[in-house]
């Protein structure tokens, strides 16, 4: 499969949070998301520059985390070629047809990642718009609240065995592997993988089978950063980090939780991956600048699931 071809990018996360309508009020208010639908258990919700129905699904569930995670593939056929390299790895699938998973849902083809991740592929979600017209549109639309972000950019995932894992999304799923952290033992600590020539559309850290580490939005420069900073501050919300700058992928970034205790990151910056670029690898003694590199350390608690 070629770049015109295959998985395009992040879709969507299915984020678990036990007080719905708080979580609802978090993320438009707060982050700024734009509410699209709701059930009794759901509310679909978008950033406001994408086009696609939803990129944020917030279920009713008595504990935080990530439910699902969905990827954009290019074509109806893609889910067909991506099933049959699943099945041939000896992953097991099923096919939901559009509308299945909720409204605006796309074909979907789901698996279980073998990080423990329940992971969608997703063609032909139905398509909102981005709050512009067509003809000569201001730079963004007025009245956006909260920190507000134009898109969803990447998550950030937990598991026993990065390599493996890393292994598996590059041999099956043709993700490239951009950065990656290695401990002096040889294995990976930390891997950084791309589909869409972006410094990272997905992570891997080590830590517990299936967890969540955090989501991020996407954000056009670091003054945005601050400004989220700042609206955070105002309401309350708990920042984890920042604003700073990492040494893998080379973005800034800013960490809050969602009052679940889900970890955000609004995040900037970053570099162009070609698919001929080679990998970085940061040793196990840079893992601090890796990560946070203006600090030069990580908390442990920054490793943890929730603070």
């Amino acid at each position: 499969m070629s770049d015109s071809h295959g998985i395009m990018r992040l879709s969507h996360v299915e984020v678990r949070v036990p007080d719905l309508e708080l979580a609802t009020a978090y993320y438009t208010e707060v982050v700024g998301l734009v509410e699209t639908d709701r059930a009794s258990d759901r509310v679909w919700l978008k950033c406001w520059d994408e086009h696609q129905h939803h990129s944020v699904i917030l279920v009713d569930a008595p504990t935080y985390g990530l439910e699902s995670m969905g990827w954009k593939v290019h074509t109806a056929d893609d889910l067909d070629g991506y099933t049959d390299r699943l099945e041939a790895a000896g992953v097991a699938t099923k096919r939901f047809a559009k509308g299945d998973l909720g409204p605006g849902s796309g074909t979907t083809v789901r698996f279980r990642a073998p990080s423990g991740h329940t992971t969608d592929l997703v063609h032909d979600m139905d398509r909102v718009g981005n709050m512009l017209p067509l003809h000569n549109p201001p730079p963004e639309p007025l009245g956006l609240i909260g920190i507000h972000p134009p898109r969803i950019d990447h998550v950030f995932l937990m598991c026993e065995d990065v390599d493996a894992v890393t292994a598996f999304f590059g041999d099956v799923l043709e993700f490239r592997m951009t950065e990656q952290i290695v401990a002096d033992d040889g294995h990976q600590l930390a891997t950084f993988l791309e589909r869409s020539h972006s410094a990272h559309d997905l992570a891997f850290i080590t830590g517990p089978q299936g967890a969540f580490h955090h989501v991020a939005f996407w954000m056009d420069d670091w003054n945005d950063l601050r400004r989220a900073a700042d609206t955070c501050s105002y309401h309350g919300v708990p920042i984890d980090a920042g604003p700073t700058r990492h040494g893998a992928t080379r973005g800034w970034g800013l960490y809050f939780f969602d009052p679940a205790g889900n970890r955000n990151e609004v995040y900037t910056g970053g570099y162009w991956a070609d698919p001929d670029r080679a990998p970085v690898t940061w040793t196990e003694a840079e893992m601090g600048r890796a990560i946070f590199y203006y600090e030069g350390t990580v908390d442990q608690r920054f490793l943890t699931v929730h603070s």
